[in-house]
């Protein structure tokens, strides 16, 4: 039996994701207490209809602490019984929380008379810390707008299967590191096209700009090295079992170098059994694509 449970911080997609997850066949249930989790996936094996379908669970900041703390506990039990789960949880920047909470005036619900949004977003997210801490994959929303974020639910968990799900992401580092990142490659050391500028305008996509930074030196034997360090270690991702690796690449804005980069791995790894994704941060989601 398939499990797939999903958790986060209020305002992160969650109920976007479960949607999704419903929207691809799975037995869905939200806002199950964590108390009752292996009790309904005891019931669901006694069902052999049931058991046959991948089953997607929320899991929220209003089961109990306590059953919180046992979250990791819980996972392996079920795991020793036999079942496959995966765990999922998704987040964001404090500061886009409270907007997307100030835009839909939606309450909090650990919010209340005497907790203010602020105060319980962050109670929230120290609630959550045990399902945080044994994630399979953690999801960063916080520029990730619903149409992307269903994507990455059906890239990365709907779609999954005994592949690793490998996911190439360009990032810009004045926007701050992705936290959902297993590697991250900088990659500022080579020149930047925003310094010339009949190239500023483009991205990393376009044939001028990949030219360029094509006719430099040191350009392939970075790409080398990187693609050779993932050559040597995803295999040890695999034995152990991980489902997803995410691999980040850096530069400056994350138009330009790290977009070049992140295609020509894309391209490299492409093609074989895993299933390779690309997602530009910093360009939109007319930018995002599977392999």
């Amino acid at each position: 039996m398939q499990l797939t449970i999903v958790s986060g911080l209020s305002g992160s997609g969650k109920t976007v994701a479960l949607h999704m997850l419903e929207d691809l066949g799975y037995y869905v249930i939200d806002n199950l207490p964590l108390a009752l989790l292996e009790r309904l996936v005891h019931d669901a094996l006694s069902d052999s209809e049931r058991a046959a379908t991948p089953m997607a669970v929320g899991i929220d900041a209003r089961s109990r602490a306590g059953d919180l703390a046992g979250f990791g506990d819980c996972v392996q039990r079920l795991r020793t019984a036999g079942l496959e789960v995966q765990t999922v949880f998704l987040q964001a920047d404090r500061d886009i929380i409270l907007k997307r909470y100030n835009e839909t005036r939606r309450p909090h619900p650990l919010a209340g008379p005497d907790i203010p949004l602020a105060e319980a977003v962050e109670r929230e997210r120290q609630i959550l810390a045990p399902v945080a801490e044994h994630a399979d994959l953690v999801l960063d929303t916080s520029r990730t707008t619903m149409p992307e974020l269903r994507d990455l639910v059906c890239e990365r968990i709907g779609r999954r299967g005994q592949q690793l799900s490998l996911l190439f992401k360009s990032f810009g580092y004045k926007h701050g590191l992705p936290t959902d990142a297993d590697f991250v490659f900088d990659v500022r050391c080579l020149p930047n096209p925003h310094w010339r500028a009949e190239l500023r305008a483009l991205t990393g996509r376009d044939a001028d700009v990949a030219r360029y930074l094509a006719d430099y030196p040191g350009t392939a034997a970075l790409i080398a090295d990187i693609e050779s360090f993932l050559h040597r270690w995803l295999p040890a991702f695999e034995t152990g079992s991980r489902s997803y690796v995410t691999v980040a690449v850096g530069c400056t804005g994350g138009q330009h170098r790290s977009v070049y980069v992140v295609e020509r791995l894309a391209a490299a790894f492409g093609g074989g059994e895993r299933r390779v994704s690309v997602r530009h941060g910093e360009l939109g989601p007319r930018f995002h694509a599977s392999a």
